[in-house]
């Protein structure tokens, strides 16, 4: 008795779908992935031989950061340009109205003192009235 053999059919798996499939999903992640670039401005401070830390307060201060180029920075977020108008227009921004809380300067040691005076007018202007100049405890000379 000899049995009859059923014809093999060929099972073949279509790719097409699965690869388009992929290139969506990784166009999907492509465009929901936000890319950031952190910017810090290296700031050497100066030096002061007296002076007091800042006391522990309910509000946390703003801090103007000033490079050794002139260039500021409101709490870590870079200035496009560095004049009077796009700093009051930044501070007004970040102090959200709230013009009592502490406000703080840190310049390098060699910015232009112009750079900080610019600064030092904007929180005038606005109306802050604590105002804090940063600076690092002078070394004993050798």
């Amino acid at each position: 008795m000899k049995f009859r053999r059923k014809a093999r059919e060929n099972v073949d798996i279509n790719l097409a779908p699965l690869i388009d499939v992929v290139f969506i999903l990784l166009l999907f992640f492509v465009v929901t992935t936000t890319f950031t670039r952190e910017t810090q401005m290296k700031v050497d401070l100066p030096e002061a031989v007296t002076g007091a830390p800042l006391e522990d307060s309910q509000t946390k201060p703003l801090e103007i950061l000033i490079a050794a180029d002139g260039s500021f920075s409101i709490n870590g977020k870079a200035l496009l340009k560095s004049d009077l108008a796009s700093l009051l227009t930044a501070l007004e921004r970040e102090a959200a109205g709230n013009f009592t809380q502490p406000l703080v300067i840190s310049a390098d040691g060699k910015t232009p003192h112009q750079s900080v005076i610019t600064a030092m007018d904007a929180a005038g202007k606005l109306g802050f009235a604590h105002l804090r100049m940063t600076t690092v405890e002078a070394q004993p000379a050798p």
